[in-house]
C-alpha cells in the first residue's frame, strides 16, 4: 500500500467518541429555568460542525428568551409536554409537543420553553449546527436581533 492511500485510507478510519448518559456535562452557556447537558461539542469530541445534548425544563417552569446565534438546532422530545414560544407577526405563538415530536429553531429566532405541566419535568434532545452551544439570553421575545434582520433581507434578496 503506498503512503498517500495508507494516509487516505486512515483518514476514513477515526476514531468514534461515545458520551455515556451519566458523562454529561452542564459546563456548557445557560438560561435561567433550564438546565442544558453538552454531549457532543468541539472541546468535548472535537466536532467540527455538530453540538448535541439534552435540556430539561422542571415542572412549572418557564425559560429565559434567548437564541442560539448562527446555528440551526433541531429538538425532539423525549418526555414531558414542553411549549415552544416565539414572534409571528408580533404576537406569540404556542407551539404545544409531547414525546417524539420535532421541532427546528432557525439561526437567531428568539424563543423560549415552558413546561406547563405542574408534576412532570420536560426533556429534550438538542442537535445544533455548530460545535458549541451558543445561547443568547434576551430581555423579552421582542429584543432586537441585528443578525436575524440581515439573515431575512439577505434571504429575501436571493443572495
Amino acid at each position: 500500500m503506498t503512503a498517500d492511500r495508507a494516509a487516505g485510507n486512515a483518514a476514513w478510519h477515526r476514531q468514534l467518541h461515545h458520551t455515556g448518559h451519566d458523562q454529561l456535562s452542564e459546563d456548557t452557556a445557560q438560561t435561567p429555568g433550564m438546565r442544558r447537558f453538552e454531549a457532543i461539542s468541539g472541546k468535548r469530541n472535537g466536532s467540527r460542525k455538530i453540538w448535541m445534548g439534552k435540556t430539561h425544563v422542571a415542572a412549572g417552569m418557564v425559560s429565559g428568551d434567548h437564541h442560539h446565534g448562527e446555528a440551526e438546532t433541531g429538538i425532539y422530545v423525549v418526555s414531558g409536554r414542553p411549549v415552544f414560544v416565539f414572534l409571528e407577526d408580533g404576537a406569540e405563538r404556542r407551539v404545544q409537543t409531547g414525546p417524539g415530536d420535532y421541532i427546528y429553531v432557525p439561526p437567531y429566532v428568539p424563543h423560549r420553553e415552558e413546561n406547563p405541566s405542574p408534576d412532570e419535568e420536560a426533556v429534550v434532545v438538542l442537535a445544533r449546527s455548530t460545535q458549541e452551544g451558543i445561547v443568547v439570553n434576551l430581555p423579552s421575545l421582542r429584543a432586537e436581533v441585528p443578525e436575524l434582520d440581515e439573515l431575512i433581507a439577505h434571504l429575501a434578496a436571493g443572495d
